[in-house]
């Protein structure tokens, strides 16, 4: 009887003294949830690029140079293209939207010579420039876009024939489409990768009746394919922390 009661009575009082010893001893928190940064591609840039392309030249007319009906000719150019841009950038969740305008110096040139047709077309484009869309899919520092809207350009044609020499300057306007991928380097430096095709149209070298180098008038189609690499300096949009 003795023993029951001394085992209750140790019983009790090691319930009551339990919660003062549980006072006293350290405890854990349960570990936060730590932001991951996720880049933020909102904000104005300003950029160089370079690269280059190839060109294609159909010239064509229905009447022909003197002496030959029903004329139709084509003929490729390749070269370098080096320019400068600017745009600015809104992202709303993974999607991107923005604009961006560039000028570019190039030396993408060919010529019909080696077709020995005995008048030889030379189309040489000197200079151009875009004014476009952007718009793509944002994965952190990853962007897919694509791009289009309005392209100009001055193509310099040279037409020989029986060492006549007729030179002229066509200032041209059509359109540019294209896509690429870029990655944010750094906060502020981006690089990527671009395609972009340009079709600047159609010009005419008109003669009444004939061109100055005694050529009937006749017409030159004019597209382009050009890929380059460029780096951007980019503005504001600070990167932002994703919970």
């Amino acid at each position: 009887m003795k023993r029951i009661l001394l085992t209750t009575v140790s019983l009790g009082v090691l319930g009551l003294v339990s919660p003062a010893l549980g006072a006293d001893l350290p405890y854990a928190k349960a570990p936060q949830a730590v932001a991951a940064p996720v880049y933020d591609w909102t904000g104005g840039y300003v950029g160089v690029f370079g690269g280059g392309g190839l060109g294609n030249h159909n010239l064509n007319n229905a009447n022909g140079p003197a002496g030959n009906a029903n004329f139709t000719v084509n003929y490729d150019s390749s070269g370098f293209i080096a320019g400068g841009e600017a745009g600015y950038n809104w992202q709303s969740g993974n999607y991107v939207v923005g604009f961006e305008g560039d000028a570019f110096w190039s030396g993408i040139k060919g010529s019909d010579l080696t077709q020995q047709l005995g008048v030889v077309d030379q189309s040489n484009l000197r200079w151009g420039g875009t004014l476009r869309a952007r718009g793509g899919i944002a994965v952190d520092r990853l962007l897919l876009f694509f791009t289009g809207g309005w392209a100009f350009g001055d193509i310099l044609h040279t037409n020989t024939t029986g060492g006549v020499i007729d030179q002229f300057h066509n200032h041209q306007s059509g359109l540019a489409a294209g896509g690429g991928i870029a990655y944010a380097i750094t906060n502020n430096v981006i690089g990527k990768l671009e395609y972009r095709y340009y079709d600047l149209g159609k010009y005419d070298r008109t003669g009444n009746p004939l061109t100055p180098n005694g050529q009937l008038p006749y017409s030159v189609n004019n597209t382009y394919s050009v890929v380059t690499i460029g780096f951007d300096f980019k503005f504001g949009g600070p990167v932002v922390a994703k919970y």
